[in-house]
């Protein structure tokens, strides 16, 4: 496959300080990698789906446990995470009441799906490239309560508008509609959904909006609150590099109407041994100021992994000091660059990744790497071109799966992932050994 690329520099080099950095809002990007537990001989592309512990974290992690093994102290009020979740939740343009540590996205999705005040005939518009997380729930509660489940085929390739995307999810929205659910950025293709125009859709429809965010967190400069969602479901251990098992839930507990104007929805904390044992909360609010806390309504759930908690805290700091704009600048840097390099080596008819409209750009990257079009949806070759790189390699990506518009067939791709502890070399020499070893396939 051939096609046109957009010229882009051929090699963008990191700055370099002279001398120590004063502090790492400063630092050169090969002293940041050196904060990061990686092995020397790998080449880590998959951040997608779990990122790298820097050193801090995994010290945070051993540090709290210890510190808490054989404890006779009382494990509970540090399991709010009271400190952590005020602080991570400013990080993210919320407050601490809209703010909750999970153990990862599927847990918080999950939550807000079986929280949601929905009966039979209601309707759900998402999308079938969805995490298997949100649209399994999903399908729980039609088997449950029979709600009706709508959903679209996103369109791929690199040419893709985000046009495209508002109007499938407009055309799909009917009077029995009550809930938009889809995903900040897809795992399958990486598009990057236009969130803001999404929820102000369905603040024109007066629905409820729930975001599988798994990858936004430590990739975006992010806030939460202007997305204008209801709730936004998040992995700690993605792109945030928290221990495995930690994820983020914002949760709207007030209104800010130059956000979302609309009333907060009816919601079910479920799994929470702090909503009250006799009578309701109090009504929601309406203002901009909260009427009860909802996070800690959810953060409260028996004991907790207090060590956990701190680790990605510590994570969390880490990003702050570094600055999260200079992180997504990074990264979106090296994510164009190897949106080149696979698109001069594989064409751009072999993308599944938006690249020609910036909003719908992410350093995730999938690809067709074979040159028969047919072998896009062999699933054994794709997994055999995926564990090759591991093996022989120490080259680590991920295949997806995922429907194509008007395909009879699931297609299947290879996905590659950017992150500042990945630079421009490791991007030549992974694009190089994938080249090779899918024409030795092909």
């Amino acid at each position: 496959m051939t096609g046109v690329v957009d010229p882009v520099p051929p090699h963008p080099a990191a700055t370099i300080t002279a001398g120590p950095p004063p502090s790492l809002r400063t630092a050169d990007w090969s002293e940041i990698h050196g904060l990061f537990a990686l092995d020397p001989g790998a080449i880590h592309l998959n951040s997608g789906t779990v990122g790298a512990m820097p050193h801090a974290v995994l010290d945070a992690v051993d540090r709290v446990t210890r510190q808490w093994a054989g404890g006779l102290g009382d494990v509970y009020p540090p399991g709010m995470y009271p400190d952590h979740r005020a602080a991570i939740a400013k990080a993210y343009g919320v407050d601490q009441d809209e703010m909750v540590i999970t153990h990862n996205a599927t847990e918080g999705v999950a939550r807000v799906i079986h929280g949601l005040d929905l009966h039979a005939g209601d309707e759900v518009v998402t999308t079938t490239h969805e995490c298997y997380s949100v649209l399994s729930n999903f399908n729980l509660l039609r088997n449950r309560f029979g709600i009706k489940l709508t959903t679209i085929t996103l369109p791929t390739g690199y040419d893709v508008r985000a046009e495209q995307i508002i109007e499938l999810f407009e055309a799909a929205i009917t009077p029995r509609t009550k809930v938009l659910a889809f995903a900040g950025i897809t795992l399958f293709t990486g598009t990057k959904l236009p969130m803001r125009a999404l929820c102000e859709l369905a603040q024109r429809h007066g629905l409820t909006t729930v975001i599988d965010g798994a990858l936004l967190p430590g990739m975006l400069d992010l806030d939460m609150r202007a997305i204008g969602a209801d709730f936004i479901s998040c992995s700690g251990s993605k792109f945030q590099c928290g221990p495995l098992g930690t994820g983020l839930l914002y949760v709207r507990n007030k209104i800010h109407p130059e956000y979302n104007p609309l009333p907060l929805p009816r919601f079910w904390p479920i799994i929470s041994t702090w909503y009250p044992m006799k009578g309701s909360p109090p009504p929601r609010t309406r203002t901009s100021l909260e009427s009860d806390n909802m996070g800690d309504y959810l953060q409260s759930a028996g004991s907790a992994s207090i060590a956990r908690g701190a680790g990605l805290a510590t994570a969390c700091a880490l990003w702050d000091e570094i600055g999260r704009d200079r992180i997504e600048r990074r990264i979106m840097l090296l994510a164009e660059y190897a949106r080149y390099r696979v698109a001069e080596r594989f064409g751009r008819d072999a993308m599944y990744s938006p690249g020609a409209d910036r909003v719908l750009k992410s350093p995730l990257i999938a690809f067709h790497p074979f040159r028969r079009p047919e072998d896009a949806w062999n699933v054994k070759k794709i997994h055999e071109f995926t564990m090759r790189l591991q093996r022989e390699h120490r080259l680590f990506t991920r295949w997806t799966e995922f429907d194509v518009p008007g395909s009879p067939h699931q297609h299947y791709a290879s996905r590659i992932t950017t992150h500042i502890f990945n630079d421009f070399d490791e991007i030549d020499k992974a694009v190089d050994i994938m080249a090779g070893l899918a024409a030795e396939m092909s």
